[in-house]
């Protein structure tokens, strides 16, 4: 077997829906023993998510994000289930919650509460907006952290409706933030021989990925938009969509126009830099919309590339999912089989040559490891008596 990076952590894992979950199974994928506490007959919210799913409580949505997980129902209301825990946390490395603020103190579950029974311990927090401030009691959630941080105001195109972004960007990002805090409360806890309370939110994870652009706003007043710049856009063709993005080089729009084999307009005064190029986009879109609709996806690719423009198709995820780079890249894992068929999950970003991600433990139905992880809270208790 090979040895994890974190092999011999202990985890006890409060989370659920999304935030917490993909936190949590990273520590897992890397070796951690994830020890995840759920309400009895109900379980992780996102268990339910899929409502009626013919693998009951194990649908999708769980299973992507809970693997190499032991589960542990208990119903904390109950003294004894929340004795069970105190001597889970008294043996553990990292607790983690997704709960509001307030709610982990009122089980007695605090931060204050557990660093005088457990000194080491790493507590690590992820919530809607933060431990403090006036939204800290407000109900987080993924979508209203894209609105309230400026992200769902952001668009390629200005004549576009404000939507949704249809993938949780706030609880990945907050999820993968919240990874990195524990791992950096770790090495130095290693240094230091203390534990620390880590806190992520949704609302600063969103703030976070605009750095760019807030910095340019914060410096200069101006507004930074990538996917507005003139010479990138998404553009229909004859079977598909491709999208470019015009940069990177010193004349951008003389190679677009060598690939579209139109005249170059970047010789014409009215296109010649990028201010000017900016001031006249709707022109420039129009006339590349125009073009790339005489031809297919593929064949704008190959004169794209020829002149060395970035651009890809534009596919959907299914379409993703069965290309040959995403099988090289391991980003598909088996995790066997019920009843309801094979058990395919996405594989972890992260590529160590010494640590590969495997499923050691398919995503455990509700309670599963109760007896095992029972049984050795009674040896340990009974070795020390």
């Amino acid at each position: 077997m090979t040895t994890l990076p974190l092999d011999g952590i202990r985890v006890i894992d409060f989370t659920q829906v999304m935030l917490g979950p993909s936190c949590t199974q990273v520590l897992a994928d890397y070796g951690a023993e994830v020890i995840k506490i759920e309400k009895v007959k109900i379980g992780d919210l996102s268990r339910w998510s899929l409502g009626s799913d013919p693998d009951g409580l194990n649908n999708p949505v769980f299973c992507s994000l809970n693997r190499n997980k032991k589960s542990l129902a208990l119903d904390l209301k109950e003294a004894n289930a929340r004795k069970t825990v105190q001597a889970l946390l008294e043996t553990a490395d990292v607790v983690v919650n997704n709960f509001r603020p307030g709610v982990m103190e009122r089980m007695g579950f605090g931060y204050e509460d557990l660093k005088t029974i457990n000194p080491r311990l790493i507590y690590a927090v992820g919530t809607g907006f933060g431990l403090t401030g006036p939204y800290q009691h407000k109900g987080g959630q993924d979508v209203l952290a894209q609105a309230v941080s400026g992200v769902m105001r952001r668009k390629s195109d200005n004549s576009h409706p404000t939507s949704i972004y249809a993938t949780p960007l706030a609880d990945y990002s907050a999820g993968m933030h919240l990874v990195q805090g524990i791992l950096l409360a770790l090495l130095q806890r290693d240094k230091t021989g203390e534990g620390q309370q880590v806190a992520v939110s949704l609302y600063n994870s969103m703030i976070a990925m605009q750095m760019q652009e807030g910095t340019t706003h914060l410096m200069r007043q101006k507004d930074l938009n990538w996917g507005a710049f003139p010479l990138t856009g998404v553009f229909e063709t004859t079977d598909s969509a491709i999208v470019m993005v015009g940069a990177f080089k010193p004349n951008p729009l003389r190679d677009i126009c060598e690939a579209l084999e139109i005249e170059d307009l970047s010789q014409y005064p009215q296109y010649k830099d990028f201010d000017a190029q900016m001031a006249r986009r709707p022109e420039l879109q129009a006339i590349f919309r125009e073009n790339f609709a005489k031809n297919s996806t593929a064949h704008w690719i190959a004169r794209l590339e020829g002149v060395d423009i970035l651009c890809a198709p534009v596919r959907s995820l299914p379409e993703a999912l069965k290309d040959e780079q995403t099988i090289i890249n391991k980003m598909i894992l088996e995790a066997g089989e019920t009843a309801a068929g094979p058990i395919r999950l996405i594989g972890s970003p992260i590529d160590m040559s010494a640590a590969q991600v495997t499923v050691r433990i398919s995503p455990p139905r509700l309670g599963q490891h109760n007896e095992e992880i029972l049984a050795s809270l009674s040896e340990v208790q009974g070795d020390a008596a």
